[in-house]
This record gives C-alpha cells, sequence and structure tokens, in this order.
C-alpha cells in the first residue's frame, strides 16, 4: 500500500503493436506458401501494486518476454485465427503466473492475396489486400473470457437506394433534402461472442474464421440490400442482422464516418449533372456511432475500452 490515503488505482501494462509474420511453407523453400500477417499486443492484469509503490519487479512478467511469447507460440503452434492465437496467449499468461489474474490481449490482421503469374496464383508471392483489417480482442478476467471480433477500414458506397429529409432546419440549415444519395461509410465494426453451449470453458471451441467471414457477409449484405433514410438506420439494421442471424453474437459496435458526396454544379460549363459526377470530400464528416445489443444483455465488458473508434 502507497503511503498516506494515496493508493494504486486500475492498471495493465505490456508489449504493445508486436508485428508478426509467420510463413507456413507447404514444401521447403519452392513449394506453396501461406501468410498470416498479425500486429499483437499483450497487456497483463493483477498484483502489480509492489512494482509500482516500491520498484519490486520480484512479480513483473517483463513486456519483453510477452513479446517473445507472441513469437515462440507462432512458431511452436502456428497462428490460425487471430481469437485463437490471443486465447493461447491469454490461457498461457493467466496459467504460468500465478499472480496475473487477467489483462487483454487485441490483435490487428492484415490480408495478403496472392499475384497472378502467367494467369495461375503465384505460389509464394503476394500483395496487400485494400485497406481493410480484421481485429480481435480477448479479454481474461478472472474466471471470466470475453472474445470480440471486428474489422476496420472497411470501405462500402451505394450509389443509389439511400435518401436523407425530414431533418429539422434553422437559419443555420443549408444541406438541401434528398430521395437519392450515394451513401458511403467506412465501417469499424465490434460484435462480442457469448457463452458458447457448454460455457465459456469452450470458447475455443468457436470456429472464428468461419463466423468471422459470414458476419462480414451478412453486415455487407445488408448495407448493400437496405432502403436508407439516414446512416443511423442502416447500421441499426446491419448490426441488427448480425444478431438474428447469430444466437451466438450478443452485441455489436459500430464506428461509421459518412463519407459524403456533393454533386458538382456543371452548369457553368454548359452540362447537366443527373447524378453522375460527384465531389468526394474527406472532410468534415458526419460520425456515426452506436451498439446495437440484445435486451437484457449484461453490461458490456472492459474490453470495450480497447475498442478504437468507439467509446
Amino acid at each position: 500500500m502507497a503511503d498516506g490515503d494515496i493508493v494504486l488505482g486500475a492498471n495493465q501494462y505490456g508489449k504493445a503493436e508486436c508485428r508478426l509474420v509467420r510463413i507456413t511453407r507447404d514444401a521447403g523453400r519452392a513449394g506453396r506458401h501461406e501468410i498470416e500477417d498479425l500486429n499483437v499486443t499483450s497487456q497483463l492484469r493483477g498484483d502489480f501494486e509492489a512494482c509500482h509503490t516500491d520498484g519490486d519487479n520480484s512479480q513483473v512478467v517483463a513486456t519483453d518476454t510477452q513479446k517473445n511469447t507472441v513469437y515462440a507460440f507462432a512458431g511452436e503452434y502456428g497462428v490460425g485465427s487471430p481469437e485463437a492465437f490471443l486465447l493461447r496467449l491469454a490461457r498461457h499468461f493467466t496459467g504460468e503466473f500465478a499472480w496475473v489474474s487477467g489483462g487483454t490481449w487485441s490483435a490487428e490482421q492484415y490480408a495478403w492475396q496472392r499475384i497472378v503469374a502467367d494467369g495461375e496464383p503465384h505460389d509464394h508471392a503476394f500483395a496487400r489486400a485494400g485497406t481493410e483489417t480484421r481485429t480481435a480482442v480477448v479479454q481474461v478476467d478472472g474466471a471470466e473470457t470475453f472474445v470480440i471480433s471486428g474489422l476496420t477500414d472497411c470501405t462500402v458506397l451505394k450509389s443509389t437506394g439511400s435518401e436523407f429529409s425530414g431533418f429539422p432546419r434553422d437559419r443555420y440549415t443549408t444541406l438541401p433534402e434528398t430521395d437519392d444519395r450515394i451513401l458511403a461509410t467506412s465501417v469499424t465494426a465490434w460484435w462480442r461472442h457469448g457463452a458458447p453451449p457448454g460455457g465459456a470453458d469452450h470458447v475455443e471451441d468457436l470456429d472464428f474464421d468461419a463466423s468471422f467471414e459470414a458476419v462480414r457477409a451478412v453486415m455487407l449484405e445488408t448495407f448493400a440490400t437496405f432502403h436508407s433514410r439516414a446512416l443511423q438506420q442502416t447500421l441499426f439494421a446491419m448490426g441488427k442482422a448480425v444478431l438474428e442471424a447469430f444466437p451466438g453474437i450478443v452485441e455489436c459496435r459500430f464506428s461509421m464516418p459518412n463519407k459524403h458526396h456533393f454533386l458538382v454544379d456543371l452548369t457553368p460549363f454548359g452540362q447537366d449533372n443527373p447524378g453522375e459526377v460527384f465531389f468526394a470530400a474527406d472532410r468534415p464528416y458526419g460520425l456515426i456511432e452506436a451498439a446495437v445489443v440484445r435486451e437484457g444483455t449484461p453490461a458490456a465488458p472492459a474490453a470495450w475500452a480497447t475498442v478504437p473508434g468507439f467509446c
């Protein structure tokens, strides 16, 4: 305990942004290769008061040790889904060190596509696939385990099927109403997995890769097909569709900036513009954020605090 009435509050520490690339070689150097590219952060919570108050490092699992464990586990066990990899790290640190009661492990996964050479996908040459990034967070708090999957920088656009009207107007309002506009956004989405059948101890049994692809497909299909009267309405429809389709998911959160596209006035050049030429404005922009939850869902875990772009 610190002197007087000043005490240590909530704390965690670890190694941030361990860049990990794992090449799986099917048949040596010349064979078909697979690439996995992650950015992993490990943060531990537990009995670390003596380190903060007295400089006693006897229970400090060095951040360098945490970094080395990330790479060693990738070598020994492979990576697989980011959720499964983070769960393996969480079980190791909370099981290996008695004073580590929990922590937060997060990852970004970057996608690569095979380069086409001579008309065929090359066995061991790749190009980064766009800017969309898969994300994951695992939090352990005593006996509770929370798994949050997500994505960020998923840029989508629909060129019709969106309108915006009926909003209040005052002397500062200049935006015209429209019944047909471009709707574009860059989706940051997170979804929280509930306890699977058999309880939290069986969370490792979930197929997170298949789940991620299925959830992403539902969100994008909803964006494409839902007639939108506001980006807020589209956001809610996307979350609602995910929760209806996947009973094991208990909550979705979204951060969706409105990527505005304004019709260019071509009349000074003697031209009409029937919804064909637009100015893409990058700022300022509307920013829409919300959670979509099942009624009666318990309060969100502290792991949500690690989610960028949404508080």
